[in-house]
């Protein structure tokens, strides 16, 4: 069985989201808790937070401890991108682009038996 958490509208560039989802995944769930914690990137701290949400959603629903669990998938995808106008000179405007990032997480079972 799947437990899901969902972030979106992260305020961090997908790519350096994914740099730290690539750390987590396939973890156990008490692992990659341990990597977020002792990560020093900015996006460390909403995973760890996404992560948290996941194994307490798997504990409210099932009763499932968390070094029963692993990440069985991460994604960092892209979200909206807000663009804001920097002056320059001779009255030209640069854009700079903030970019958004939408984090879902997937924790699945270690050994899951077929139950049939």
């Amino acid at each position: 069985m799947a437990f899901e958490a969902k972030l979106r509208y992260l305020h961090i560039s997908p790519r350096k989201a994914r740099l730290v989802a690539d750390l987590v995944r396939g973890k156990n769930a008490v692992e990659a808790q341990t990597i977020l914690q002792f990560t020093i990137k900015s996006a460390s701290d909403p995973v760890l937070k996404l992560l948290n949400s996941a194994i307490a959603n798997a504990k409210m629903l099932k009763n499932i401890e968390p070094k029963e669990l692993f990440i069985s998938k991460i994604t960092v995808d892209e979200g909206p991108v807000l663009k804001r106008i920097l002056p320059k000179s001779r009255g030209r405007g640069e854009i700079i682009k903030k970019r958004m990032s939408h984090v879902n997480l997937v924790l699945d079972i270690k050994n899951q038996k077929n139950e049939s």
